[in-house]
């Protein structure tokens, strides 16, 4: 990436939050009412971003401007666009009993008329830690074409309330992503981490490299992903519940050799908030990395 390059993060913020029970994007985690996206969004300035795009719903659009905008003015352009149930879907595909969104790669392409530059994506309620940032941005000064995924290790993602979904990886001796499988069903048990499938229980690899939606991608993924997209609906645009993930359109193009996906590190540190029961244990974790200095008490 050269010297004044924009990069861009994209952020995933329009997800309902049905096992939450309520709009955790938007929900205070730290001392002094901090989102976890306040963190993400400290650290990216920190390590170089210079723009950030939100993906919203439009009902909670109003309040997520009124929050961010005044926190990054004069610090990074920002956009805000709308994940709606229409956007890039054909006529013929629409879904009027659909009410969840399409899913996280249908939010990525929903950014494809704003997006013109390298770009991180991440979910807006899990915390990454300025590592992630940091090695993403590095990335970018030093890759021309391929893309990145950042790892995490199964075993450090799990959540003590519940099945998780987990984007689970394996990779080729150079550090490129073979394929990933989003294991949507994920649980300790036991002793052992199992993935619920329809055929059965699959024992996981504790140390499997694990994506939790933090990718880094150039702007080229965006025709194939709107591609994928409307193939994707050919075969499910009635069905209310299916999700067209990130994974689907990493797997194609690593398969199709259409792009090459890197595994970096930078995924030190991650939680994030899936259920009620977690917000206690992150917003300790997050005192603790105040405590430690990792963060001041107030961020803006």
């Amino acid at each position: 990436m050269a010297a004044g390059k924009r990069l861009s993060l994209l952020v995933l913020a329009a997800g309902m939050g049905s096992r939450y029970g309520g709009i955790k994007q938007i929900d205070g985690f730290g001392p002094s009412g901090e989102t976890i996206m306040d963190y993400s969004l400290f650290d990216a300035l920190r390590a170089g971003f210079t723009k950030v795009v939100f993906i919203v719903r439009e009902e909670i659009r109003q309040t997520v401007e009124e929050m961010f905008l005044p926190r990054l003015h004069g610090k990074a352009d920002v956009e805000f666009v709308i994940q709606s149930l229409d956007t890039f879907v054909p006529k013929e595909y629409l879904n009027t009993g659909r009410t969840k969104p399409w899913g996280t790669s249908h939010a990525m392409l929903c950014a494809k008329e704003v997006i013109n530059e390298p770009f991180a994506v991440i979910n807006a309620d899990d915390f990454y830690s300025l590592d992630a940032f940091a090695a993403t941005a590095d990335f970018f000064k030093h890759e021309p074409s391929a893309h990145a995924m950042v790892g995490y290790t199964l075993k450090n993602v799990l959540s003590e309330h519940g099945s998780v979904s987990r984007g689970c990886g394996e990779r080729d001796g150079q550090g490129f992503l073979k394929s990933v499988v989003e294991r949507t069903t994920v649980v300790k048990e036991n002793g052992k981490i199992i993935s619920k499938e329809k055929e059965g229980n699959l024992i996981m690899d504790p140390e499997t490299p694990t994506s939790m939606n933090f990718w880094g991608f150039h702007p080229s993924i965006m025709p194939l992903t709107e591609q994928l997209f409307h193939e994707f609906l050919k075969t499910n645009s009635q069905n209310s519940k299916s999700e067209f993930f990130i994974p689907l359109v990493v797997n194609d193009m690593i398969k199709s050799g259409q792009g090459k996906v890197k595994v970096i590190s930078g995924g030190n540190t991650w939680f994030g908030v899936t259920y009620k029961e977690d917000k206690e244990i992150v917003s300790g974790k997050i005192k603790e990395l105040v405590r430690q200095g990792a963060y001041p008490s107030k961020l803006w």
